[in-house]
C-alpha cells in the first residue's frame, strides 16, 4: 500500500473519487438500498402499533406510535450503515478487484474515511426516508435538534467503522451473515427499539445497561420524545469514545494491510 501521503498532505482528489464511488454504489440500486429498508422499517412499525400494548407508553407528551418510530429510524441508520462498508469490501475481495483501491496512492486516512463516510451516506439517506415514511402516518415532534444530530451522525459512523472492520476480516459472505445475524440484530433488537427497558425484570435491565446500542437508541429517542431511559450525557459520552476507537483501529488496520494484502 502506498504510504507517500501523509496526513498533512491529505489526498482530498483521492478520498473524493472513493468517496463517491461509494455513494454511486448504492444509488445505482436506490431501490434495494434506500426504498426497501424504508418499507420494511414501516412495516415493523405497522405490525408493532397494532400488536403491542400501547397503553403503557402513551403519556400526555407523546403516544407509543410516537415512542417506536425514532428507534426504528436509528434501528434502520445503523444497520444500513454497517451494510454499506461490509459488503463494499467483502464483494471486492470476494471479486479480486480490492487491488484497485489499493494500488492508487491513498493513505490509511484516506481510505478510513472514504469508506466510512459512504456508509454515513447511505445510512443518514436511508434515516431520512424513513422518517418521511412513517411522517405520512404519525406527526413527528422534536425536542432536541441537536441530540438528533449528534445520534444519527455518530451512530451512522460507528457501525460504518465497525462495517470496514468486519469486511476486512470476512474471507466469504458466510462469515458476514453470522456478525450480521448473531451480533448486529440481536444488539438493535434487544436495545430498547421496541419497548421500554422499565418493562423489562430487575435482573435482565444490567444486561441492557451493556449493550452499546441501547444507549445510541435511548439517546436518539430523547431527541424526539424528550425522556430517556439512560443518562443521556452517558450515551454521549459512550459514542464518542466507541468512534474514537473504532476510528483509530480502522486506520491501523488499513496502514499494516491485515486481510487485503492477501
Amino acid at each position: 500500500m502506498n504510504k507517500v501521503k501523509s496526513f498533512k498532505g491529505f489526498n482530498w482528489i483521492g478520498f473524493y473519487t472513493l468517496y463517491s464511488k461509494e455513494v454511486r454504489r448504492f444509488l445505482n440500486v436506490f431501490a434495494q438500498t434506500v426504498l426497501a429498508p424504508a418499507i420494511t422499517t414501516l412495516l415493523f412499525y405497522i405490525i408493532f402499533t397494532i400488536s403491542v400494548d400501547r397503553s403503557y407508553l402513551s403519556t400526555e407528551s407523546f403516544t407509543f406510535s410516537q415512542f417506536l418510530a425514532p428507534g426504528l429510524v436509528c434501528m434502520s441508520i445503523m444497520q444500513n450503515a454497517f451494510a454499506n462498508t461490509s459488503s463494499s469490501i467483502l464483494i471486492s475481495k470476494v471479486q479480486g478487484n480490492i487491488v484497485d483501491v489499493l494500488m492508487p496512492p491513498l493513505s490509511e486516512y484516506e481510505l478510513t474515511f472514504s469508506y466510512s463516510l459512504g456508509g454515513v451516506t447511505r445510512g443518514l439517506l436511508v434515516g431520512l426516508s424513513v422518517s418521511i415514511v412513517i411522517y405520512l402516518i404519525v406527526p413527528i415532534q422534536i425536542t432536541n435538534l441537536f441530540i438528533i444530530i449528534y445520534f444519527a451522525l455518530f451512530s451512522s459512523l460507528l457501525l460504518s467503522l465497525l462495517g470496514i472492520l468486519c469486511g476486512i476480516w470476512a474471507k466469504k459472505f458466510d462469515h458476514m451473515a453470522s456478525v450480521t445475524n448473531f451480533i448486529i440484530l440481536p444488539l438493535t433488537f434487544l436495545s430498547g427499539t421496541f419497548y421500554s427497558i422499565e418493562r423489562l425484570p430487575e435482573d435482565w435491565r444490567f444486561f441492557a445497561y451493556l449493550n452499546p446500542f441501547f444507549y445510541i437508541i435511548d439517546g436518539f429517542r430523547y431527541g424526539f420524545v424528550g425522556v430517556s431511559d439512560s443518562n443521556i450525557s452517558l450515551g454521549i459520552f459512550i459514542l464518542a469514545m466507541a468512534n474514537l476507537i473504532f476510528l483509530i483501529l480502522t486506520i491501523y488496520i488499513f496502514k499494516k494491510g491485515y486481510g487485503l494484502r492477501n
